[in-house]
C-alpha cells in the first residue's frame, strides 16, 4: 500500500538504469532494495559502501533539486562533527530511465535501524543519544534562525495540524484526553534561549543501533536551527523511563525546556498514527508508544 497520495513507483531495475546512465564509475556495483524503507525517499544499496535516495513524492523538478541541494550542504556541515557517524552526501543524479525526479547518493553506514533494534531500556545508547544532541548544539548556529513551517518554531503555530490529526483520530485514540493535554503544551514558554542546531527527526527509523549503543544517524537533510528542545523528541520516541532520565541528566535540561522537548514530541507522534495506520506500520507504532509515553509521563 502506498503511503501517500502522489508517492511514486521504483524498482531495483529503475536505479540499476539510473546509475549506468549517469554514474558509469558505479555500473559493477549491486543494486538492492532495503527492508527498511523511509516515508520521504526510497532506499536502494549500491554495493558496500553506497546508498541512492530516491524521492518518493511527485514534485517540481527544480523544487526537488533545490531540495536535495540543501539536504547535501546540511549534510556536509554536520559530517565528521559529533562522535557518531552521519551520512555524507556523494552525487546528484537527475531524472531518467521513466523517474521523474532528480535523486541522490549518499555513502552507507552499517547499524540496524531503531525499528528493528530496540534501544529503550539501554542506559550507554541514551548516553550516547544525549552526547549527539549536544555535539550537534555545539556546531553553532552563525546566527542563523528557524524558518519554514514544520517543526522546531512556534508551537502554537500547529494548532491546524493538531485539530487535522484529532479528526483523523477519533477512532484509533483517546482524542478528549490527547485534546486537554495539547491545551497546555501549546502554551508552554519558550523563554529567552536562542535557536541552536538541530537534527529535528530524531525517530527511530533514522536512528541505527549496534548492540544497544548508537551506531548511526541517518537523515540529516533537515539539520538546521531549531528550538533547542526539538531534538529531545528523540527522548520519546526512543527511550523507557529510566534511560530517559539519564538523557536528560546528561544533557542537563531544565523543566521548560523538558516540557517543550514532550510537546515537539506529541506534534510528530500525532501525526504518525492515522496517516501511516495502513500504509507504514512501524510509523503508526512509533507514534502511538510515544504518545503512551507521554500519556504516562507525570503531569505537567
Amino acid at each position: 500500500m502506498k503511503m501517500h497520495a502522489n508517492q511514486l513507483t521504483v524498482t531495483a531495475q529503475t536505479v540499476r538504469t539510473l546509475v549506468d546512465q549517469q554514474f558509469p564509475q558505479w555500473r559493477d556495483l549491486p543494486v538492492r532494495g532495503i527492508t527498511a524503507q523511509g516515508t520521504v525517499n526510497a532506499v536502494f544499496r549500491m554495493g558496500d559502501k553506497l546508498a541512492a535516495r530516491l524521492p518518493l513524492e511527485a514534485a517540481a523538478v527544480e523544487t526537488t533539486r533545490r531540495r536535495l541541494e540543501a539536504e547535501a550542504e546540511a549534510a556536509r556541515e554536520l559530517a565528521g562533527r559529533t562522535r557518531c557517524p552521519t551520512p555524507e552526501p556523494v552525487a546528484l543524479g537527475a531524472p531518467g530511465a521513466g523517474y521523474p525526479l532528480p535523486w541522490a547518493v549518499q555513502t552507507w553506514l552499517p547499524g540496524t535501524v531503531a525499528d528493528d533494534e530496540d534501544p529503550g531500556e539501554s542506559v550507554a545508547f541514551a548516553r550516547d543519544l544525549a552526547d549527539f544532541i549536544g555535539d550537534v548544539r555545539a556546531i553553532g548556529a552563525r546566527g542563523r534562525t528557524f524558518s519554514g513551517t514544520g517543526r522546531g518554531g512556534d508551537l502554537r503555530a500547529h494548532d491546524g495540524w493538531m485539530e487535522t490529526c484529532f479528526g483523523h483520530s477519533t477512532h484509533l485514540l483517546d482524542v478528549p484526553r490527547l485534546r486537554r493535554m495539547w491545551a497546555t503544551l501549546r502554551d508552554l514558554p519558550r523563554g529567552a534561549a536562542e535557536d541552536v542546531m538541530s537534527h529535528s527527526d530524531l525517530i527511530p527509523g533514522n536512528v541505527l543501533v549496534s548492540g544497544g549503543r548508537l551506531a548511526g544517524i541517518l537523515d540529516v537533510g533537515g539539520f538546521g536551527p531549531a528550538d533547542p528542545s526539538l531534538d529531545l523528541v528523540g527522548a520519546w520516541h526512543l527511550l523507557e523511563t529510566g534511560p530517559r532520565r539519564v538523557l536528560r541528566e546528561r544533557l542537563g535540561c531544565d523543566e521548560p525546556e523538558w516540557q517543550r522537548g514532550k510537546a515537539w514530541a506529541f506534534v510528530q507522534s500525532m501525526g504518525l498514527v492515522w496517516y501511516y495506520v495502513d500504509s507504514n506500520p512501524a510509523m503508526c507504532r512509533t507514534g502511538r508508544r510515544t504518545l503512551a509515553r507521554l500519556l504516562a509521563d507525570a503531569p505537567l
